[in-house]
């Protein structure tokens, strides 16, 4: 039996009740995170190209992006709100993996859930099969497609969006493995934003939800896909992934291990892969107060992998070219913290990005290479800060908060949703009901309540 195979009966045949109780809630915290990112978006009036294509290519009015007005197709609503929900790389992440789950998996299972009338138990259930699948797929081979150059959420996600909106169509298994086979072909998403100011990267979620509502319509209607989509010679990982690939990761333990327990929820928008060096520099300077003008070296260790990434040749040596450039500046966030004193939404806008002082001390960041076991995004962090009188701060952390190591509680869960809200009165509602996601029996409601906290300001 192929691993399509085993994931795909796996899906078919399990039921809500089958859910441990751990797992709706981690689902139900997912869910509420990434609409927070994706009212935040809309607020700030973010990704607003990709939201602008979605809604025109129109079709029959099946389904409304997150936050939106306008009745669209199921796959233009899911590209519409993926597209959204990743505007502000504030959405959640899953270290062993290194996937964004819920960003292609939320917008899949509200757009086909509104477009099958399906009850929030039905949505759930599918948005945690979804979530787990897309663990998986991301942790069968770790940081072995961003080694090939590609954004492990662009190859991952039109598979994981195409069972979550099979499972709501409900397909059987045979058409789940086709679902599965032709997402395969579109699984994709090249990195090469990092040299360059492109939006790409905040684009490729959306592509991939369109292309698995699709993927999983295609099946329905009696298209097929190779079931070997995943081990074969010329499948996923053989071709777009450059380390060893272990199925085994995928298809062991399905009933019983749950990868999505372990998705970290993240309180800083931008890379993850700098988080826990942001982390460690506020450590560092916790106890003291430090003025940015005194620091003449900001020692940080960090993992091989994730270098590439966070600290490439052209971050630290001047203003980032973009806001989404600088979310993936290691040194320049750095800088921005120390003066900022935090990090947030407002740290990557237009006008603060250009700030002459903080580009010049992010030139005080140095980088030393941490190799680890495991991967990047779960390795521990080390800051060392040196004043102009010979004073050194040190901090180090175990990993960056919102991952395993360093959990998010429910309440700081709710408060970051809330700030996303920008406060606004109905936040509460809104976040209760997606927490009770399973009660609900209209998505209606919930897009209702999205769609009035972006627009109505309160702030």
């Amino acid at each position: 039996m192929t691993a399509a195979a085993v994931l795909a009966g796996w899906i078919h045949g399990t039921e809500p009740r089958d859910l441990p109780r751990e797992v709706e809630h981690a689902v139900g915290r997912h869910l509420l995170d990434g609409a927070g990112v994706t009212v935040a978006a809309a607020r700030l009036a973010a990704g607003l190209p990709g939201w602008t294509v979605a809604h025109s290519l129109g079709g029959p009015p099946q389904a409304r992006a997150l936050t939106g007005y306008q009745a669209l197709s199921a796959p233009a609503a899911a590209m519409a709100t993926a597209m959204l929900e990743h505007a502000l790389d504030f959405d959640d992440t899953h270290a062993g993996g290194l996937v964004h789950p819920t960003v292609t998996v939320l917008p899949a299972a509200f757009a086909v859930g509104q477009e099958q009338s399906a009850t929030g138990e039905q949505v759930l259930a599918a948005a945690a099969l979804g979530l787990e699948t897309v663990c998986r797929l991301g942790a069968v081979s770790p940081h072995g497609f961003h080694a090939r150059g590609l954004h492990a959420t662009g190859v991952a996600g039109p598979l994981a969006a195409a069972v979550t909106a099979g499972r709501l169509m409900g397909l059987p298994a045979a058409r789940l493995v086709d679902a599965l086979g032709i997402a395969g072909s579109s699984a994709g998403g090249l990195l090469e934003f990092l040299d360059s100011a492109a939006d790409t990267k905040s684009l490729h979620p959306g592509s991939a939800a369109f292309a698995g509502v699709v993927a999983a319509r295609l099946a329905a209607a009696g298209a097929s896909g190779p079931p070997s989509v995943l081990e074969g010679k010329r499948g996923v990982y053989a071709t777009l992934s450059q380390r060893a690939a272990d199925l085994a990761v995928l298809t062991d333990e399905l009933r019983d291990r749950w990868e999505l327990t372990r998705i970290g929820i993240k309180p800083y928008p931008s890379c993850q892969l700098m988080h826990v060096t942001l982390d460690a520099v506020a450590a560092a300077v916790a106890e003291t107060a430090v003025d940015p003008a005194d620091i003449v070296d900001i020692e940080v260790h960090v993992h091989p992998d994730s270098s590439p990434f966070v600290c490439g040749d052209h971050t630290g040596t001047g203003p980032p070219r973009s806001t989404y450039d600088a979310k993936f500046d290691l040194p320049w966030s750095v800088a921005a913290l120390l003066h900022d004193g935090a990090i947030t939404i407002d740290t990557y806008t237009p006008q603060s990005i250009t700030r002459p002082a903080v580009a010049a001390t992010a030139k005080s960041v140095r980088v030393v290479p941490a190799p680890t076991e495991g991967p990047a995004a779960a390795a521990p962090g080390r800051a060392v800060v040196t004043l102009r009188d010979g004073r050194t701060a040190t901090g180090d952390v175990p990993g960056s908060k919102g991952t395993p190591q360093v959990p998010m509680t429910d309440a700081e869960v709710l408060a970051k949703f809330t700030g996303n809200c920008a406060g606004h009165p109905r936040a509460g509602e809104l976040a209760d009901r997606i927490l009770n996601l399973s009660a609900e029996d209209d998505l209606t409601v919930v897009h209702d309540l999205a769609h009035l906290i972006a627009t109505d300001r309160h702030d």
